[in-house]
């Protein structure tokens, strides 16, 4: 995955159906893009989540250290966790509630994806993001099958991609899907449950993260049980 991406854009890059202008995951959206703020929060060692006193809310996120974080909607991020020590729930919704339009933005103005608006019957008006660089999104999809189907070990940020994409339900919407087989499914769940791999530079950091992608992935699995 490009590390001048931040994690959150690589997710709605792939979660945007370019056809049909949908949302994949749509209804776990807000916990999506808000784990994935706290992860990339995580990897940069800015935020740290308390082992041992997890809830149903999930385990207590709290700033720590002076990292420098130049990236506006990631410092807006971070503030929301250092105003005071909170479970990662609530800092899912307080986070990811406003960042669908920003970060679609951040696409279209980096090129990645383009804006079409029409009018449907000449009335209700109809949004669609294609892919404008399809080469970023193929390259992120080539990624995601390389360690769901080969069982290539993730660098932490393609593992907190699948961890999100799993947990929403979004994987089998995925162009191209990855080959599906049990093999695959349980290795998505075991990324999605906090299984990185041994290639981390810094265990802690990622265990860390780990810990979190999950924390969001259990409340994704929970919203989307409680309205079948």
């Amino acid at each position: 995955m490009h590390h001048d991406t931040l994690i959150v854009e690589g997710l709605m890059l792939l979660l945007l159906h370019d056809e049909h202008g949908t949302i994949a995951g749509a209804g776990t959206l807000h916990y999506t893009l808000g784990g994935a703020m706290l992860v990339e929060l995580a990897l940069r060692g800015a935020i740290d989540a308390e082992e041992g006193r997890a809830s149903l809310n999930g385990p207590e996120v709290r700033a720590v250290g002076d990292v420098p974080i130049e990236d506006p909607l990631l410092r807006s991020a971070y503030d929301a966790v250092a105003q005071k020590t909170q479970r990662v729930q609530p800092l899912l919704l307080k986070i990811g509630g406003g960042l669908r339009e920003p970060v679609i933005d951040r696409l279209v103005e980096r090129g990645l994806v383009r804006r079409e608006e029409k009018r449907v019957l000449g009335v209700f008006r109809s949004t669609r993001w294609p892919a404008e660089d399809s080469q970023h999104e193929a390259d992120l999809l080539e990624d995601v099958r390389a360690v769901l189907e080969d069982g290539s070990e993730p660098d932490s940020r393609t593992a907190a991609v699948i961890a999100l994409l799993s947990s929403s339900g979004a994987l089998p919407t995925l162009h191209p899907t990855p080959k599906w087989s049990s093999r695959v499914a349980t290795r998505a769940k075991e990324i999605e449950q906090g299984s990185w791999g041994a290639s981390a530079v810094n265990a802690a950091v990622t265990r860390t993260a780990a810990a979190i992608a999950a924390s969001s992935a259990a409340v994704s699995v929970a919203v989307i049980a409680g309205v079948q």
